[in-house]
């Protein structure tokens, strides 16, 4: 039996949870926030973490390779050798090149606090310049990697949305505005997977925000 540890206003949650729900994995969820994991099962404290019958694993994409290798039907990875490099290739640029470099502005956009000019100017120059380089890689035909849902699918669904509020928050406009992010989001969101876990992260970022105001007492 897999638990997923964690809380579900996380893309990185998320992004675990939709892999396990689009392959049927029987799971169940253990709340953990961050600041009260189990340092055995995630040793810098971070989420999401797994714990197996097999013990624990951490790093999000470390488990889906686990998932999908322990699970592989229906498959999130092709079984052409380079189709599937291509699809780690997307992944990694979604979260190394957008969703991190993005995570610079979410302190202002998010959560009430503020982003220096130097670093709006540093983020935007390179948020554009990557975005440019995933649009080359980036299918939408109908899903990112091409005709199939695969794990890129499972990254795209959780961080775009955050890419696109960030920079509209902070820059005034949506850095993915040229890219069929929209239309995609929508289509994909009718999968049963992606509206359970869209219903469960709002209740958990309603949670994580009274948690939030009541620290601030």
């Amino acid at each position: 039996m897999i638990t997923l540890c964690g809380f579900a206003a996380s893309n990185y949650y998320n992004k675990v949870k939709l892999a396990l729900l689009e392959k049927d994995v029987p799971f169940s969820e253990e709340l953990a926030w961050v600041g009260e994991t189990d340092l055995a099962a995630s040793p810098l404290g971070k989420v999401p973490y797994l714990k197996t019958d097999e013990g624990a694993l951490c790093e999000s994409t470390v488990m889906l390779e686990y998932i999908e290798a322990k699970y592989p039907q229906p498959a999130l990875l092709p079984a052409d050798p380079f189709a599937a490099a291509k699809v780690r290739e997307l992944l990694r640029y979604l979260e190394l090149h957008l969703e991190l470099v993005a995570r610079n502005l979410y302190p202002e956009a998010f959560f009430g606090g503020k982003v220096s000019d130097s670093a709006k100017e540093k983020t935007a120059q390179q948020l554009e310049k990557n975005i440019a380089a995933f649009a080359k890689l980036a299918k939408f035909s109908p899903y990112v990697a091409g005709d199939h849902f695969t794990l890129a699918d499972c990254a795209a669904i959780v961080h775009l949305p955050l890419v696109s509020g960030a920079t509209k928050i902070i820059y005034g406009r949506d850095f993915l505005v040229d890219l069929p992010v929209r239309d995609y989001l929508k289509a994909v969101g009718e999968r049963p997977s992606v509206v359970k876990v869209n219903a469960d992260r709002k209740t958990n970022t309603d949670l994580l925000m009274q948690r939030a105001r009541a620290a601030k007492g």
